[in-house]
Parts: structure tokens; sequence; C-alpha cells
């Protein structure tokens, strides 16, 4: 019966932070790409996965960025209209086709790197150089932890 009036303080729950954070730096950093290259947040994603690993087929990149199947589709569809990816069949399977950035789409990522990196150096000044290396130690725990907590069910 104790845990039933347990109260859940919000503003202090570890998920619910987690996820307005998140959704606060995808936002302010949408603000920078989106209207001067048109592109989604799931666009930018999408590309900044191919741009560091490709070649991916759309279900690796699905992996990568975590996000649903459906949206990866959408946005890969997208990317392609403009011409920003291309996709190539696998030779030794056919059913498989990998996705990389084209000559477009590179130059266009090369222009949005810059001010990702930006808007993360201006969001790494509210911490300290020991803070930071302790926030990604934090971070990549917390991470490996919530993989592991996925798996078991």
């Amino acid at each position: 019966m104790a845990n039933a009036l347990q109260a859940l303080e919000l503003e202090k729950f570890l998920p619910y932070r987690l996820s307005v954070l998140a959704q606060l730096v995808s936002e302010s950093l949408h603000d920078l790409y989106a209207q001067p290259f048109g592109l989604s947040v799931t666009q930018w994603r999408v590309m900044a996965a191919l741009g560091r690993f490709a070649p991916l087929t759309a279900s690796d990149v699905g992996q990568r960025i975590v996000m649903d199947k459906v949206a990866v589709s959408r946005a890969v569809a997208g990317l392609m209209k403009s011409g920003l990816i291309e996709r190539a069949t696998d030779s030794h399977d056919r059913r498989r086709a990998s996705l990389k950035l084209s000559a477009r789409g590179r130059a266009m990522h090369a222009r949005i790197v810059p001010l990702a990196l930006a808007y993360q150096e201006r969001l790494h000044e509210a911490l300290s150089p020991d803070e930071r290396r302790t926030f990604d130690a934090l971070s990549d725990r917390l991470f490996a932890r919530a993989q592991a907590l996925r798996q078991v069910g």
C-alpha cells in the first residue's frame, strides 16, 4: 500500500528529465538547420549517421539513431527525393540496399556539422572540463544500463 501512496516528483524523475532535456536540445539544434537546409530532425539524424558510418542499410540507420522504422523510411524517402542520399543494391544480396550521402548530401552535411559542433560547445559551457568528463562517463554508464534493461525486458 505504501507504494501506491508514493509520490512521483516528475521534475526529479530521471527518465522525464532526460526526455525533456533531449527534446529541448533537439529542438534548439533543429532551429539551426531546419530553415536554412529544409531538414526535419529525423532527416538530419539519418544524414548524421550516414556521414559517420556509411554505407548503412535503412535498418542499420534506425538502430544507430534509435528511431522507429516508419520514421526512418519516411526520412530516407525524402532525402532520396532531394538528392541528398543514394541507395546501392548489395552485389552479394540483392534484397539488401545500402545508403550513403550523395555529393550534394556530403556538401550539406559539411555545412551543418560545424553548426552542430558550435551548439554543442555552447551547451558544454555550462560545465567545467572535469564535469564534462564526468558527465560523459556517467552518460555512457546510463546508456549501457538502459540498453541492458531494455534487453532484459
